[in-house]
């Protein structure tokens, strides 16, 4: 098979990437050539800049592909060029769209495939959902072939699962409490990226996923409160948690508050037997508890990457002070 990843050196595609090559696949990777993360050794790299449409077709030149996978699309603009371009140059296109486009809160759990597209929070799920709508559209029209996959959450050894990173632990092993929103109960799946890489790369190619859509995400459930504690015990610490309403976050800072109140603050947790139909044998293996010492080991093995946002790390005690 003939593969293209526009992107490919992200954090979900740069387990998917290594893999693809390792099952045989031709991979070509579409990008500008500046991510801080390798190319994988055997991939041939297409230097582009994805938005400028010419600059893609002369990149391409007269390529054609069993499977192009957009990992970097955001808006319907960016899938009405892919469209455009890949129409008849591939016989499969997947759009990486996200787990937030799904029914927010959520009016039963788990979620399947089938769950309502609906987040009234988050412009970025609604813009997801609208590329969704769009390829959905092409493919009645006229056969575009698309597949859609939905990630949740996925991660590799360089993302913390907090959205004030390394700031939360630098707080915690200075034995200073940390912010946690809603009362921590809240249930959430954490999916390591060589986990999903398992499940995505067989779907490349394969004619069961034409016209679907499908999640991927782990099958392991965990509170706020066991995420904060997992990451602590990993850092050789204790997390000291002062609770604050989601809303009240929100409020304190509207940076933090849209994929708080469209993402993180409701109870998500998934139903993967489409995914495990299409790709028989795949389960998510790797806990969270892994993942952390895996994070910590790579954050712990370069200071320079242990960077502390000051205006985080205020915040932070300010609503510590409001809320302790």
């Amino acid at each position: 098979m003939r593969v293209l990843f526009i992107g490919g050196t992200g954090i979900i595609s740069s387990a998917c990437s290594p893999l693809a090559l390792e099952s045989g696949m031709d991979l070509y990777l579409l990008n500008r050539g500046r991510s801080h993360r390798p190319v994988p050794p055997g991939a041939q790299v297409l230097q582009a800049d994805i938005r400028d449409r010419a600059d893609v077709e002369r990149a391409l030149g007269d390529l054609e592909f069993d499977a192009v996978v957009d990992w970097i699309a955001f808006g319907t603009d960016h899938i009405a060029q892919d469209i455009e371009v890949f129409r008849n140059r591939t016989r499969q296109f997947v759009f990486i769209s996200s787990a937030s486009a799904y029914q927010t809160p959520p009016s039963s759990l788990p979620v399947t495939e089938s769950t309502v597209l609906q987040n009234p929070y988050w412009e970025y799920s609604r813009n997801k959902i609208a590329c969704e709508e769009a390829l959905v559209r092409a493919y009645r029209e006229f056969g575009f072939p698309y597949t859609i996959v939905r990630p949740s959450h996925t991660y590799d050894q360089t993302l913390l699962p907090f959205d004030h990173g390394w700031t939360v632990v630098d707080r915690m092993r200075r034995g200073k409490p940390v912010v946690v929103h809603g009362d921590g109960t809240s249930l959430w799946v954490l999916t390591h990226h060589a986990d999903f890489a398992r499940a995505f790369v067989p779907l490349l190619g394969n004619s069961h996923a034409i016209g679907e859509a499908f999640h991927i995400t782990s099958d392991e459930w965990l509170t706020w409160n066991q995420i904060y504690d997992l990451v602590a015990d990993a850092a050789g610490t204790k997390a000291i948690k002062v609770h604050v309403p989601s809303d009240a976050l929100a409020k304190a800072d509207p940076g933090w508050g849209p994929g708080l109140l469209g993402d993180k603050a409701n109870s998500m947790v998934f139903d993967n037997t489409k995914v495990k139909r299409a790709v028989p044998g795949w389960r998510a293996s790797i806990p969270f508890c892994q993942g952390a010492r895996e994070i910590m080991a790579w954050y712990d093995a370069d200071p320079a990457r242990q960077r502390v946002d000051e205006r985080a790390d205020a915040l932070q005690d300010a609503l510590v002070e409001r809320w302790g």
